[in-house]
């Protein structure tokens, strides 16, 4: 850099946080003192930002990263599609049922009756990629799961098929899990709290698919029908996939009978079957 460059008035006057750490560990002398905990930049020490009271510095940083990724990687909104981790593919129905033990047979047959749900999150994965709609230099309907596998990755595998980027919001659990092999590595998000994965499934989105699921999709589905319903978050397209699943699950309409809501509330989503009705939502509600 030249010198004249340095007098520039818009040039930034303090060294860069990388640099200054380049600083303390190209010229930092080893003595009792820089050796101590004490001594380390604050947000370079681990140790401490894993403190307990530093939990509100660790809710700040998980809500930055993910939200200053996406907007570099310029996506404008996105399809959020919420479902069951336990849904075998259509091509792994079968070979669940057989592997299930007698007592678990029942319970594998009606999951593998469910797998035609993995082919509509799938297909309408392909269908909001194919669209590639960009609006002011910011793409969007970009496919959203919770990263996951069934439901999760069948909706990220349509889209990376078809050519687009997908996006993973991972959550850390006590037993083994990773990102599904079809979220682009780069749009890979892994969230310690689940409010504000929460949050960012619904910061972006646009249109929300919800498939067959259990505690975890109940409680973004729920979550997301109450922000809307007490005008915290303004409408958009919720489709609810599988009627006869759900109506087992939730008694809907004995909510508006008993009176802890109203029967218009029945109207915040719809009721759709097929990855081709879901996206006649999108469109209808956008006028695309």
């Amino acid at each position: 850099m030249t010198n004249e460059e340095e007098k520039r008035l818009h040039r930034r006057r303090f060294y860069p946080a990388e640099q200054e750490a380049e600083f303390v560990e190209s010229h930092v002398v080893s003595t009792s003192q820089t050796q101590s905990e004490a001594y380390r930049l604050a947000w370079r020490d681990t140790d401490f930002l894993l403190r307990e009271e530093l939990r509100p510095v660790r809710f700040q940083l998980e809500l930055l990263k993910c939200e200053m990724l996406l907007e570099e990687a310029k996506i404008g909104s996105t399809l959020v599609c919420y479902g069951s981790a336990r849904i075998p593919s259509p091509e792994a129905a079968d070979e669940l049922v057989a592997q299930a033990s007698e007592a678990r047979k029942p319970i594998a047959r009606r999951l593998a009756a469910n797998a035609k749900y993995y082919e509509e999150a799938r297909r309408l994965g392909e269908i909001a990629a194919t669209c590639a709609i960009v609006e002011k230099g910011m793409r969007q309907f970009v496919v959203c799961s919770g990263g996951g596998p069934s439901i999760m990755e069948a909706a990220n595998r349509g889209a990376a098929e078809a050519g687009a980027e997908t996006i993973g919001l991972n959550i850390v659990l006590p037993h083994e899990q990773a990102p599904n092999r079809y979220v682009t590595p780069d749009l890979a998000f892994q969230f310690h709290y689940f409010a504000l994965r929460k949050m960012h499934f619904l910061l972006r989105a646009r249109a929300v698919a919800v498939f067959p699921g259990g505690f975890g999709t109940l409680d973004e589905f729920m979550e997301l029908l109450t922000l809307i319903q007490t005008g915290k978050m303004k409408p958009i397209p919720i489709m609810l996939f599988g009627r006869e699943f759900w109506n087992k699950v939730v008694n809907f309409e004995a909510l508006a009978d008993e009176g802890v809501i109203n029967h218009e509330d029945l109207n915040l989503f719809h009721w759709v079957e097929t990855a081709e009705d879901a996206w006649a939502k999108v469109v209808e509600f956008y006028e695309l």
